[in-house]
């Protein structure tokens, strides 16, 4: 089952660390199968609030890999280019099944 990186962006400095990170972030997914599947980019908050600058959207194979990306030695190395330059709320989460309807969900309670 895919597993998804989203992180919410509030703010960001585009300066030296953040250009080397962007050039670096590619290379650590490759291992774990990850790509993009949104960064940046148009969006339009239908409700609630978010961050002015978006979001970012990182598909992975499954959870495992998704976690073992984030915590592997070769991201770990570029976060702090990231995180003392951007604001951002981040989750990993697992995707749902081929399939999957809404009312699936009643099915857990």
């Amino acid at each position: 089952m895919t597993a998804f990186a989203l992180a919410q962006v509030h703010s960001a400095e585009m300066c030296p660390d953040i250009v080397e990170y962007l050039e670096r972030i590619d290379a650590t997914l490759d291992e774990f199968g990850g790509r993009f599947v949104v960064h940046g980019g148009k969006f339009e908050a239908r409700e609630g609030s978010w961050g002015p600058l978006g979001l970012i959207l990182i598909e992975f194979p499954d959870y495992g890999r998704a976690r073992a990306w984030y915590d592997s030695p070769a991201y770990r190395e570029i976060l702090p280019l990231r995180t003392r330059h951007m604001v951002a709320d981040v989750v990993i989460a697992e995707g749902v099944p081929a399939g999957y309807r809404g009312a699936d969900a009643l099915k857990e309670h």
